[in-house]
């Protein structure tokens, strides 16, 4: 074992986060025991954040004690490796808009006290500001044409300044009609005047037409 970055281990070719819940699967991933500690191998393709740790993230920027929005969190298969990292002393903010998937994350979250899940339309972070305190990061997943302009009106009210944030573009969501390269780059347009752009990974084979943008907060 070896460590990768802040919470994360190398296992051979799998990395692993571990387990703040012990015993407990989230998505039928693979679980390594070491004594009395469980390690939850990360699935890169089940995981698009994943998918970018494999594809070389250059920099992980989560640890202990964090302040989490993710939008987009779906039924909490990234979310519950983020929940490892930060520990029960971080917490992660869930916000998801469709009912179904929230269900299976209110399983997930009796078992991660760090998890808040909240029913509620990323497009207005205006509906659920009362429920949310200032993060240090935001990761957003949010099969959208307009996803950029969700997270720049995320940043503006919950990101403190000089915070991190994490979008993974799904270029067939924005435009159809043009090639995904074109639609990375007027993303990565938007996102330079509210960002600094760290780095920018394409996903496949893990995802297709899928982009990554780790960025850093200029306001």
């Amino acid at each position: 074992m070896k460590k990768i970055s802040e919470g994360v281990f190398g296992f051979g070719k799998d990395f692993a986060t571990e387990s703040i819940a012990p015993k407990h699967k989230v998505y039928d991933e693979k679980i390594i025991r070491q004594g009395k500690r469980e390690y939850r191998v990360w699935n890169p393709k089940k995981s698009k954040l994943g998918a970018a740790i494999k594809k070389g993230l250059s920099h992980l920027p989560l640890n202990k004690k964090m302040k989490i929005l993710y939008l987009g969190i779906a039924s909490g298969t990234t979310a519950s490796h983020i929940s490892d990292i930060v520990s029960e002393s971080g917490i992660i903010y869930g916000v998801e808009i469709s009912s179904r998937p929230l269900r299976d994350l209110m399983s997930v979250s009796k078992k991660r006290k760090n998890m808040i899940p909240i029913l509620a339309d990323a497009r207005l972070p205006e509906t659920f500001a009362n429920r949310i305190e200032k993060v240090n990061l935001i990761y957003e997943d949010v099969a959208q044409k307009d996803q950029t302009e969700i997270l720049i009106r995320n940043a503006e009210v919950f990101l403190k300044k000089g915070g991190y944030a994490m979008i993974a573009i799904k270029a067939r969501s924005i435009d159809v009609t043009k090639k995904p390269k074109v639609v990375f780059n007027e993303a990565r347009e938007k996102l330079e005047k509210k960002f600094r752009i760290i780095q920018q990974i394409n996903l496949e084979p893990y995802e297709k037409d899928h982009c990554f943008f780790l960025l850093k907060y200029l306001d």
